[in-house]
């Protein structure tokens, strides 16, 4: 992809970092009520969202591309500020965070020692399961809080799937033609493990949302044909599923459909 098009990535990540910073934060002083299942999960994911980014930004600083660096700071910044907002919900719930779990361990490895195409497309896995997870977090607590701190986050995720799709589609051009589909269909079985991992470990949470397992799991699995239409330039980046709310700011070729 041309620098040009990453540098207006950085303009919008730019712009929505900017209303971010003009606008209130959620009221934390209202309180949350969390159930027990939903909490713990919570944690899960807050602790997921809470990695420093160096080893991608290092991997976006060696790729050549100063705008995509900068893109990928301004990325790594939203994801910080994810981790802030479930901190401060799990305060507001009485709750603490989580200082490591086997699962977040095993991730930062696999992404630390993969290249940057290999740990873009790790990243993905994460960013379409958080997809999903976010929207049942939104719509299916009875939480005025966290069903705010869930519509924030997923608004940016829906934003960073077709950013990541962005780069990928270039490196994946690389690719002699018939290695590409093979590792976009390796891709597609280790989101669908991915899908069934999360649904195994916050199924009560999932249940308690009002989503079982097995609908999550075949939502996630979905999410994965516009990704990889969107990887090989059969369609242009999109967000998959549902989008939670019209997109602001965002590169018109990069506009949402619902």
């Amino acid at each position: 992809m041309a620098a040009s098009e990453f540098a207006e990535w950085v303009r919008h990540f730019e712009t929505e970092r900017d209303r971010r910073a003009a606008g209130p934060d959620p009221s934390w002083e209202s309180g949350a009520r969390l159930a027990p299942a939903v909490q713990a999960s919570i944690r899960r994911f807050q602790l997921g969202e809470d990695g420093d980014g160096a080893d991608l930004i290092a991997k976006a600083d060696a790729a050549g591309d100063p705008h995509y660096a900068a893109a990928v700071r301004l990325f790594e910044d939203e994801e910080h500020n994810h981790a802030r907002l479930l901190a401060r919900l799990l305060e507001a719930g009485g709750a603490t965070t989580l200082t490591g779990h086997w699962s977040d361990t095993v991730f930062g490895r696999l992404r630390r020692s993969a290249g940057l195409r290999a740990e873009l497309l790790l990243l993905m896995v994460a960013e379409v399961v958080a997809l999903r997870y976010y929207r049942a977090l939104r719509d299916g607590t009875d939480d005025p809080l966290t069903s705010e701190v869930a519509r924030r986050i997923l608004a940016d995720e829906e934003r960073h799937v077709p950013f990541h799709c962005a780069r990928l589609r270039t490196s994946i051009a690389e690719l002699p033609r018939g290695a590409r589909r093979p590792l976009l269909a390796g891709w597609r079985l280790l989101l669908l493990g991915a899908g069934l991992v999360v649904a195994a470990d916050h199924g009560r949470a999932l249940r308690r949302l009002g989503v079982g397992r097995g609908r999550f799991v075949v939502d996630v699995t979905r999410s994965a044909g516009p990704v990889v239409a969107a990887i090989l330039g059969t369609h242009p980046p999109r967000v998959p599923g549902e989008a939670a709310e019209p997109a602001a700011a965002a590169p018109p070729a990069l506009s949402r459909r619902r």
